[in-house]
């Protein structure tokens, strides 16, 4: 075969290959011409914590941003923050055959990865918020499978850093982290947090938060303030949730401490924490940019499902608030969409 015959051979099979992929996709081109693209696409979504939680709402917010700007048609389900619940209600979404689920990744890959083999499996498209599940990610990133959150260790270990700059906190010193560790995935960010800390030569007094606290920060109070009274030489303090920094402040008040008595460093914005950070009790918060989670899940699956591009990922964790920064944020906050 000489030169010139398997180039028009090449290109007959490209042909051949384009036609379908023109065909399916005539529908999704024409509805350009509005931006309603995706149109007609059923996706189940996932904020994550309980209805009308502070950072469940603003990912939440960003869904109804993709879904209004786009066209899809979108279910919300909310799982109170629990793995357990997000595993059960993602069996239930599979079996109503939407186009495609946008999941927290909580439950990590070893519970998640079997039941998204299956979704998949069956031309759903399933893409991941707020905790990587890696070996899911890379194995089907190329059917649309991608990832928008934090790097979770990354985000926590940087938190770490910047407060013991920032908090002049010293080898030796006393630091409270209230987080997550036992769960796989969602766990790495504490770690990230105490293995800082103790780079840095501080002792790390270490409680994982209940179920009850993870679903209503205010259930903690009497842990709080218990583990308080136990270790008077505290100087810092770490919460790792979005929703127990919301309630630092009342965390600090209920355990006899005022705003300069210890440093406190925490992730997500919410009008709380904004306030916490004003009167003096928080000092330091990462951001997620969780609305962007929401947005950017529910494109994905848009872009996958109508154009059939491949999963994005889209590390949305950068950047602290602090009392230097909080007034140019605050009204973002105040609206939900920071």
């Amino acid at each position: 075969m000489n030169t010139r015959t398997r180039r028009s051979v090449a290109l007959m099979a490209a042909l051949a290959l384009a036609v379908p992929a023109a065909v399916g996709t005539s529908a999704a081109v024409a509805a350009q011409d509005d931006g309603q693209f995706c149109s007609g696409t059923d996706i189940v979504f996932f904020p994550g914590g309980p209805e009308g939680g502070g950072f469940g709402t603003v990912v939440y917010n960003g869904a109804k941003a993709a879904e209004a700007a786009l066209g899809a048609s979108v279910n919300y389900v909310w799982s109170d923050w629990d793995p357990a619940k997000m595993v059960t209600q993602f069996s239930e979404a599979v079996a109503t055959q939407p186009d495609g689920i946008a999941v927290m990744g909580h439950p990590g890959d070893e519970a998640f990865k079997p039941l998204i083999d299956d979704a998949i499996a069956q031309g759903i498209v399933v893409t991941v918020m707020n905790t990587e599940l890696q070996a899911t990610q890379a194995e089907y990133a190329s059917v649309g499978t991608g990832y928008a959150g934090a790097t979770l260790y990354k985000q926590g270990n940087d938190l770490a850093n910047e407060a013991i700059r920032r908090g002049e906190l010293v080898e030796g010193d006393q630091a409270f982290v209230w987080g997550l560790l036992s769960q796989a995935g969602r766990g790495e960010r504490t770690k990230g947090v105490v293995e800082g800390l103790e780079a840095a030569g501080l002792e790390v007094v270490y409680l994982e938060i209940d179920d009850a606290t993870n679903a209503d920060p205010a259930q903690g109070i009497a842990t709080f303030t218990g583990m308080a009274s136990a270790n008077p030489d505290l100087k810092a303090a770490f919460f790792d949730h979005g929703n127990l920094t919301s309630t630092a402040q009342t965390f600090l008040e209920s355990a006899g401490l005022g705003p300069d008595d210890i440093y406190v460093a925490g992730f997500d914005l919410s009008p709380a924490t904004v306030a916490a950070v004003q009167n003096g009790f928080t000092d330091l918060v990462t951001d997620q940019q969780q609305w962007l989670q929401g947005f950017e899940a529910v494109t994905g699956i848009c872009l996958t499902h109508n154009y059939g591009f491949a999963g994005l990922h889209i590390n949305t964790g950068g950047g602290f608030l602090d009392a230097a920064n909080v007034e140019v944020l605050a009204p973002l906050v105040e609206q939900q969409i920071r």
